[in-house]
């Protein structure tokens, strides 16, 4: 109890920091004595039409939305040579994939500790931004991301609020070497803070208590060789979260999660040619929740693997496979379902999409995307815990997708 008063305590002073980060970054906007190389800013907005078959994940019924809205605002200010604030506030509307409304995405100091010809280290404090996974850094950039819905078994669209940052603080340090090329270490220690909304996204919409994360640990290495198109790097990932049940009426009890993720990714840069892909391994640890003695860690696996292919300055074509299953010593879920009786089918064991797509750009600043996706399994659809067989009840489904972005 004390270990979870202390968690709160850090967690709520790191909250009031990068809310004082961007009051500060907001003031400094207004003042007289900005100038244009100490201060930057940004936006964008996305609108677009989604069409769901067989799922919820967008809406409950699977009809045409329009909830694929996406609008946000960054600015960065130069305190000196060494301290620079920067911020992030967006408001999305996706439907179930998640919560409705206004976040702040990152709000930070980031402190130049260290530089040199070929060494740079920074340290960032406040609401720091997840540098970690291949296109963790650029997610949250509509027209910066390959794609309108990226790879969901490693960019899950129900972690996407947690997963973007997170409160404490991240160190990043690069080194340059001409013989053996560019280095890239990330480190960070954090907490998010979870909505009710995204509780019920993540564990279903019959919970009564609260979720929390209690930690999140992170850290990556990025290698690029000398003069090579070439970047491949690897990542840990260690998160904990807890549930409170509520002392009356919560089907569930205390429960805890425990999430370890691993990657091995490459990218591949060229004139015309684009080639990404990830490989990894999660262990989803459980105690609790279901019943007081309820225990399991079943490791799941998968990979992606993507092209994206520039035809002219105006028209890039995309194309994506990927495969991941839940358990991968149950790769059909069959075990899975019999564990539940048959309540769960087996298709949400695993999780398969087959995408094609194009982004085309107007000018400089205006593109449109279109892109089409064949889904097999119901392992990424939300919510993960306490999956709905009743909505979602079909093994394969299908989503078409077109968003007009704008940016300055």
């Amino acid at each position: 109890m004390l270990l979870k008063l202390q968690t709160k305590a850090v967690n709520l002073a790191m909250r009031r920091f990068f809310f004082g980060i961007l009051v500060t970054l907001c003031v400094s906007i207004s003042s007289d004595k900005l100038s244009a190389q100490d201060f930057q800013y940004h936006g964008f907005v996305a609108q677009g039409i989604i069409d769901v078959e067989n799922s919820d994940f967008v809406e409950d019924d699977g009809a045409v939305s329009s909830k694929l809205t996406e609008v946000g605002f960054n600015a960065s200010y130069q305190l000196n040579d060494n301290l620079r604030l920067a911020g992030q506030v967006v408001y999305l509307n996706g439907g179930n994939r998640y919560a409705e409304g206004v976040r702040i995405d990152y709000a930070l100091l980031d402190w130049s500790m260290y530089k040199s010809s070929s060494w740079q280290a920074n340290l960032y404090l406040g609401r720091f931004k997840n540098n970690h996974w291949l296109y963790s850094s650029s997610r949250d950039i509509p027209f910066a991301r390959p794609s309108i819905i990226l790879p969901q078994s490693v960019y899950f669209d129900g972690f996407r609020d947690i997963a973007v940052g997170g409160d404490g603080a991240a160190l990043k340090i690069s080194h340059s070497d001409d013989d053996y090329g560019n280095f890239d270490f990330n480190l960070s220690y954090g907490t998010s803070k979870i909505s009710d909304k995204q509780g019920e996204i993540i564990l279903g919409d019959k919970i009564k208590g609260s979720i929390e994360q209690d930690s999140d640990f992170q850290t990556s290495l990025y290698w690029q060789p000398s003069f090579s198109s070439w970047r491949f790097g690897i990542s840990y990932l260690d998160s904990v979260f807890n549930y409170d049940a509520t002392e009356f009426g919560d089907l569930f009890f205390d429960g805890k999660f425990s999430f370890k993720f691993y990657t091995i990714n490459a990218l591949y840069e060229g004139e015309r040619w684009e080639l990404s892909g990830e490989i990894y391994q999660e262990t989803f640890d459980s105690k609790g929740f279901y019943t007081p003695t309820y225990s399991k860690a079943p490791i799941g696996q998968g990979m992606y693997i993507q092209s994206r292919y520039k035809v002219n300055d105006e028209l890039t074509l995309l194309a994506r496979y990927e495969n991941f299953y839940n358990d991968r010593d149950d790769k059909n879920g069959k075990a899975m379902s019999e564990e539940y009786d048959g309540l769960i089918p087996a298709y949400f064991g695993y999780h398969r999409d087959t995408v094609i797509g194009l982004s085309y750009d107007f000018s400089s600043n205006l593109r449109l995307r279109l892109e089409y996706h064949w889904f097999q399994g119901g392992g990424r659809l939300t919510p993960v815990v306490l999956p709905n067989p009743q909505v979602n009840d079909a093994e394969n489904w299908e989503l078409g997708a077109v968003q007009l972005m704008y940016w300055f």
